[in-house]
């Protein structure tokens, strides 16, 4: 294995948006680099905002963007020097459109970037724009890609959510970059993804041959999600790590549920994060009277993110899918018993190691958290299995070993043709 990572490869990482504690793809983008930096690599993360806080070794290349996303200047009107620039324009004219252009404008900003840089790289590895920029490309060098999941999973639990025809029009126009991200991963020869259920759902909604696509499972980031074996747990304690309004995320779900274990079980939630202001899971708390019985964390560090952890006697993950499923992982690490449902790729995470329930089945996750609250046994059992499968299967250092592997054959196929 030491001769195989002998010589270090010069890697470009692409990472449209790269939010380094939330959202897997910049979590993905932040270990991934310094687990490639560790086993000897050059690595450069080309990234947009915001930035992705990589640590020494690794270099960090910020494109200028709009950064039209920004939560703290959300959609802001660009000034107009700003959109004398064409990429600019284009973007702010597909967001007037409600549209979402972002992948396909950091493939141009990528493309740009790259002109007269290619000879730098061995390989590009691109983190799910699957843009029109980024395959252009691979007439200069190898490029391969992640695609975490299916988007068009996520269009089909929105489509499903609402029931107004504008809504739904809305949704589609949102989700148009996906015809995009189909045809551009069509053409790459070699693709990884996180999980054998992504691989199969990829394959299938993207009409990819299975055998073009590679699994390599994500790490957990261990430094930062351990056990605090000496904070004591508070009885009837729940952790969800979702805020988010997003059908795809099932929080809707957990809150029935929850208002059904409150008529048996002195319980609370605690939700890291915060939801939209006057959005569905804030009109939601107020409907079924949850508000006494949920604390909303807002931003945390991890430091405090591990704390609320060793507090909650179970960690709750009701994602419908879920193309990895980092915090059962993360739940796992710090030694809490995790219920999650069997959307996606989440079993292949939890393996035996959770109470496992069906997405979307709020009388189960009702269930499943009254029956793991009465049962100290069941709970110690499962927290045990869940830190020794974490630490066995799910590290950084595999994580990357298994994607050079993939690099170096994406390399020799290209010069081959």
């Amino acid at each position: 294995m030491k001769s195989f990572y002998k010589t270090g490869l010069r890697i470009g990482l692409i990472s449209y948006r790269s939010n380094p504690h939330c959202g897997g793809q910049g979590v993905y983008i932040r270990h991934l680099s310094h687990a490639l930096s560790d086993l000897g690599h050059q690595v450069e993360v080309i990234a947009g905002p915001p930035d992705p806080l990589l640590n020494a070794g690794v270099n960090l290349t910020m494109l200028d963007t709009l950064d039209l996303y920004n939560p703290e200047n959300l959609f802001r009107t660009p000034r107009i020097d700003e959109l004398k620039d064409p990429v600019n324009l284009i973007e702010w004219l597909d967001i007037s459109a409600m549209g979402y252009p972002e992948p396909m404008t950091f493939g141009m900003r990528v493309k740009r970037y790259m002109k007269g840089r290619t000879k730098r790289y061995d390989i590009l590895h691109d983190n799910q724009s699957l843009s029109y920029g980024v395959l252009s490309l691979t007439r200069d060098l190898p490029v391969t890609a992640t695609i975490h999941h299916p988007i068009t999973v996520d269009r089909r639990l929105a489509l499903k959510a609402t029931r107004s025809f504008y809504k739904k029009l809305q949704v589609l126009r949102w989700y148009s970059f996906i015809g995009m991200q189909k045809r551009v991963a069509r053409r790459l020869s070699s693709i990884i993804t996180v999980s054998d259920s992504s691989k199969t759902d990829i394959a299938k909604e993207f009409k990819i041959p299975a055998s073009r696509l590679k699994t390599v499972p994500n790490g957990i980031d261990l430094d930062n999600f351990f056990p605090l074996d000496h904070v004591k747990k508070e009885p009837g304690r729940l952790i969800v790590t979702n805020s988010a309004d997003m059908p795809l995320k099932g929080l809707y779900h957990l809150l029935y549920a929850l208002k059904g274990v409150l008529t048996q079980k002195n319980v609370s939630l605690t939700v890291i994060g915060i939801p939209k202001k006057n959005g569905g899971i804030e009109n939601l708390v107020k409907k079924l009277d949850l508000g006494r019985h949920i604390n909303f964390t807002g931003r945390i560090d991890h430091q405090r993110f591990v704390l609320e952890y060793a507090k909650a006697q179970i960690a709750v993950v009701p994602s419908m899918y879920e193309g990895f499923g980092l915090p059962v992982g993360e739940a796992m690490a710090c030694r809490v018993p995790v219920i999650c449902t069997t959307g996606g790729a989440l079993p292949e995470v939890a393996g035996d190691a959770a109470k496992l329930v069906p997405p979307g089945d709020a009388k189960a996750l009702e269930k499943a958290i009254i029956e793991l609250l009465e049962d100290e046994k069941q709970r110690e059992n499962l927290a045990c299995r869940g830190y020794e499968r974490v630490k066995r299967e799910f590290t950084w250092e595999k994580c990357a070993m298994r994607t050079v592997q993939i690099y170096r054959e994406v390399i020799d196929d290209y010069h081959r043709l």
